[in-house]
């Protein structure tokens, strides 16, 4: 579709120039433009015969009036040639720089050079230094043959100025017819038989004047006023019998009224054409159908005026209606592109929103619930593009009211679950930290890890596809941090009983004894130095020092006493001994 619009405009822009130039340059009875566009530039080749003297500035500036006229949506170069018919190589070119602004820049470099005897067209010297363009050496030859490749295929547009044709008169003769019935006779008299002829006389004058009407015409309604005109004189030379010898001449007058009549008619049916186009872009188009509609309509209008040639008197009132035409037949196609462009996005959308559908029904992991919001996503942005101004912009908003919510439930399913994931994973990291302090017998760190764990496990949401594999998890965890807590209870007991241990073992600031704990009992030794004062009250009971004698006794008695107080309280069995490691006191559980 792109492809035969920029093909439709280009002839269409041909044509303008074409047209344009036959009214601006008088000099010139042959004029060809061709148009083309060569990676994304558009190139104009004005061509006429050997024997045709052109102002250059002129042709160009025409061009480019033209082209302004056109008011371009964006900056846009273009570059215009002058090539002599039967040459390859142009003798003249110009860069146009066609801005929003209007402003310009031009740059022009070529040669004028003749196309066969002294009829060529280097007398344009004058004209060319006077002008706003300026002019270089001519570009190489191989250049131009490559660049003007794209001309080869561009239709010839048969420009031609028409010169006045006279047909003859042909004169016929009149009979006279004498009829006579019984005894009496009459002379028939018709109409311009015999008398003068209002008729041929008010046709005639019609002829001449509405030519000069036809070309002051400046509207529909002054050209529908002539054609009645005209219509009204053609009846009237029906009056006019066969045998009048005024009969042939009023047949080609009529003739003549009726060609104007049908051109005219011609015209103004194309006009009507362009005011109901133009009614129909008071109200935005509702579908692709209703602007290819107005696009034929366009079209409709614009073919018939074509045909009109520059010597016809209605040729400028058409070239004026034209170029209007072309130039809403251009936006009309500039529409209907875009137009099919954001129809291709909507299509485009619906079709990965069933995909997203498709993705939901079958999402099992957190990448795929992903998956499926960027899915949605892409088609809620997608919809989100389509313009106000488009015909497909109400379905768009329909489908986003449908598609919207479903997007933000499945966001929603989405960060659940990825939720789900980081907690799940959370708890496992828990409880590889916490079976860390476990083998390193920090059993109060290991307990509070477990507890973080399993508490963790339980915050997986119950509809979440890692709520399964967090259910798993909470009875080993329970577990171990049970485990956990009866290790700390008999860390902590055991804290207790080195505190109480290491206070009975010390006396006035002197160590008697030494211990160590573990599973088996309290292991406790007296020290050399305590064990010595003992042995030595042992040995000599009665001696002069026997109050300490029996201090000694009294305090290994109490000391005993102590020690099995503390096992009782650890629950474990105790174990005394000398400090040469012989057995004085034992006693074990439920002892």
């Amino acid at each position: 579709m792109k492809v035969a619009v920029q093909q439709e405009d280009l002839q269409l822009l041909a044509k303008t120039l074409q047209e344009q130039l036959l009214v601006e340059v008088s000099t010139a009875e042959v004029f060809e433009v061709k148009c083309a566009v060569k990676k994304d530039e558009l190139m104009i080749l004005t061509q006429h015969a050997s024997d045709v003297i052109v102002d250059t500035q002129l042709i160009f500036t025409v061009i480019e009036e033209v082209l302004q006229s056109l008011a371009p949506h964006k900056e846009q170069r273009v570059q215009c040639f002058l090539r002599i018919f039967g040459e390859q190589i142009p003798y003249a070119k110009c860069f146009l720089e066609l801005k929003q602004t209007g402003g310009r820049r031009q740059e022009a470099g070529g040669r004028v050079q003749g196309a066969g005897g002294d009829g060529g067209v280097g007398g344009n010297e004058e004209a060319i230094s006077s002008s706003s363009l300026t002019y270089s050496p001519s570009i190489d030859e191989d250049e131009e043959e490559e660049l003007f490749d794209p001309f080869a295929d561009v239709p010839n547009l048969s420009a031609a100025k028409p010169g006045f044709q006279v047909k003859p008169i042909l004169l016929g003769a009149a009979l006279l017819a004498i009829v006579v019935l019984g005894g009496s006779a009459y002379f028939l008299t018709p109409p311009c038989v015999m008398s003068e002829c209002k008729e041929m006389q008010n046709a005639e004058q019609l002829k001449t004047k509405s030519s000069q009407l036809m070309r002051r015409a400046k509207s529909e309604k002054e050209l529908v006023s002539i054609q009645q005109e005209l219509e009204t004189a053609s009846v009237a030379l029906n009056a006019i019998p066969s045998w009048s010898p005024r009969y042939q001449m009023s047949k080609e007058l009529k003739a003549s009224l009726s060609g104007r009549s049908e051109k005219i008619n011609q015209v103004v049916k194309a006009l009507q054409t362009a005011s109901l186009a133009t009614q129909k872009v008071q109200t935005p188009a509702s579908s692709l159908e209703e602007l290819q509609t107005r696009q034929h309509l366009w079209r409709q209008a614009i073919a018939p005026l074509e045909t009109i040639s520059s010597s016809s008197e209605l040729y400028g009132l058409v070239q004026g209606k034209l170029l209007n035409f072309r130039v809403h037949l251009h936006a009309v196609n500039q529409q209907i592109f875009l137009e099919e462009k954001w129809l291709k996005k909507l299509t485009a959308a619906k079709a990965v929103a069933v995909a997203a559908e498709k993705q939901e029904a079958n999402a099992k992991s957190l990448n795929d619930w992903q998956k499926v919001q960027s899915t949605w996503l892409v088609v809620v942005n997608a919809l989100n593009t389509i313009p106000w101004n488009s015909v497909g912009y109400q379905e768009a908003q329909k489908l986003l009211i449908d598609y919207k919510p479903k997007l933000v439930v499945v966001r929603d399913r989405a960060t659940k679950e990825r939720l789900a994931v980081q907690t799940y994973q959370q708890a496992l990291i828990t409880a590889k930290q916490a079976k860390a302090y476990e083998q390193q017998n920090q059993w109060q760190a290991a307990a509070t890890y477990w507890d973080q764990a399993l508490q963790t496990t339980k915050k997986v949401p119950q509809d979440s596809l890692y709520y399964t594999q967090a259910q798993s998890l909470v009875e080993p965890y329970s577990t171990a941090l049970k485990q956990a807590q009866e290790k700390l209870q008999v860390v902590s007991s055991f804290q207790q009983t080195r505190t109480d241990l290491d206070k009975t073992c010390i006396n006035n600031g002197i160590r008697i004894c030494t211990f160590s704990i573990d599973n088996a009992g309290i292991i406790v030794r007296l020290t050399p130095e305590y064990d010595q004062i003992r042995q030595n009250n042992l040995a000599n009971p009665y001696s002069e020092n026997s109050d300490t004698a029996v201090d000694v006794i009294n305090h290994l008695q109490s000391l005993r006493e102590a020690l099995g107080v503390i096992a009782d309280n650890a629950n474990l069995s105790l174990f005394l001994y000398d400090s040469q490691g012989q057995v004085i006191y034992t006693r074990t559980l439920g002892g």
